[in-house]
């Protein structure tokens, strides 16, 4: 028994990895809109998820990420790495601050930062936060199939914009991740609006990440470590010390509710932080997400009663965290389990997930293929063909018509 069970985690491992690699060909949209908020034209980048149909009920949550186009693929190798059992399927928009980064993400203005004269301009982040509520996310809504569960990530200045947003506007979005931000910004002005904000405002329901990478904590002493960087107060250790003294001060604000975790990268620059703390971020925000016991799932002894059961509690926890009704399981997930039991000689269990895919993913030519399929190994023609003949009037793809021939062959020969 104990070598079955490694078979059918191997199985269903493989079967997740195979649709890993499908998802990363996900269809992405250039998209771009005249903002009257910012007097310009703003471009933006729209990644689908695999499974997307514009004509299905089926809607996903967004994940808005600032910097779109350098981080673009730093994005992209998170994603599509941890969806399914870490992430749900979900809408990622790359939003472009090439041509006024510092303008739009910097929350006041100021003459000069570290010593030097501020050339760009600056303070612009009550506009572009206008821009992004009232214009941007309006778009995507009406054209995408979204819900209102929505995620910001930023960098840097974007990570301050994104500081800035969950402290001043937390109802835009419900997941904040903001990566090694600015927060030494116009003599630490965030830092002493979140102090008081942070201890009479509740953040029910919010979520927030911090990075520090700490590789360069003092940039010209190579003696300061995160052991002793509050220590230090030179000019050169601002930025590092503002990141340490917020994340220490929301870590003991238990009262606002808010869901709090930070970390610090030792080996990481300012430049390498995004990929490790889009990972870890993204794993603690949907850290309730992950469907809870996988080991009974693929436990031969679990019956058929006990998954039914599973299944609901995880769509208990959806529906508590989303807000709105989610299937418990992914349908790849569905369809993998499926096949897995199939293989294995458990044509109930297999039964149970088939329809349950069917269930949750109506309108999914793969659920109805994937039954024709249950049938076909049942020897009972019928059914597949009935089960294929669905799955050709959703997708209308030769290949279920293939299939419905092959059936309708087995049908006459029987």
């Amino acid at each position: 028994m104990k070598k079955k069970n490694l078979i059918l985690l191997v199985f269903i491992g493989f079967y997740v990895f195979m649709n890993t690699i499908k998802a990363q060909n996900t269809n992405v949209v250039l998209d771009s809109i005249e903002s009257k908020t910012l007097n310009e034209h703003r471009r933006f980048w729209v990644q689908l998820p695999e499974n997307y149909n514009p004509d299905s009920k089926l809607r996903y949550p967004v994940l808005y990420v600032l910097d779109g186009v350098s981080l673009k693929s730093t994005l992209e190798t998170v994603y599509n790495n941890y969806w399914g059992h870490y992430l749900p399927h979900m809408i990622l928009v790359g939003i472009s601050n090439q041509d006024h980064r510092t303008r739009d993400l910097t929350i006041s203005k100021i003459e000069t930062r570290r010593g030097s004269p501020m050339n760009n301009d600056t303070g612009g982040a009550d506009a572009f936060t206008s821009f992004i509520e009232k214009e941007l996310i309006p778009h995507i809504d009406s054209q995408y199939k979204t819900t209102p569960y929505r995620t910001l990530i930023g960098h840097s200045y974007a990570g301050l914009f994104a500081v800035n947003t969950l402290l001043n506007h937390q109802h835009l979005f419900t997941n904040y991740i903001a990566i090694d931000p600015s927060l030494d910004w116009d003599n630490q002005n965030l830092l002493k609006q979140a102090k008081s904000k942070l201890t009479t405002e509740s953040y029910k329901g919010k979520s927030l990440f911090v990075s520090l990478a700490a590789e360069q904590l003092n940039m010209q002493d190579e003696n300061v470590t995160i052991e002793n960087v509050m220590d230090d107060t030179s000019e050169f250790s601002l930025f590092a010390r503002s990141i340490v003294e917020f994340s220490n001060f929301a870590e003991t604000q238990k009262q606002n509710e808010l869901n709090f975790s930070w970390k610090v990268y030792p080996e990481d620059l300012h430049g390498t932080v995004p990929l490790p703390s889009m990972r870890d971020g993204l794993i603690f925000l949907f850290e309730w997400y992950q469907f809870k016991h996988p080991q009974k799932y693929n436990n031969p002894q679990t019956s058929v009663k006990e998954i039914e059961a599973l299944l609901e509690n995880q769509a208990k926890i959806y529906l508590e965290h989303f807000g709105y009704a989610v299937p418990p399981m992914i349908e790849e997930l569905f369809n993998g389990y499926g096949y897995m039991n199939l293989q294995m000689g458990f044509p109930e269990k297999s039964l149970l997930f088939f329809k349950k895919g069917i269930q949750y993913y109506p309108e999914s030519a793969g659920t109805y293929d994937a039954m024709a399929d249950y049938y076909e190994a049942q020897n009972d023609f019928a059914n597949a063909l009935k089960y294929e003949k669905k799955a050709f009037e959703i997708s209308g793809n030769e290949y279920h018509k293939g299939r419905m021939n092959t059936f309708k062959s087995k049908l006459k020969e029987n």
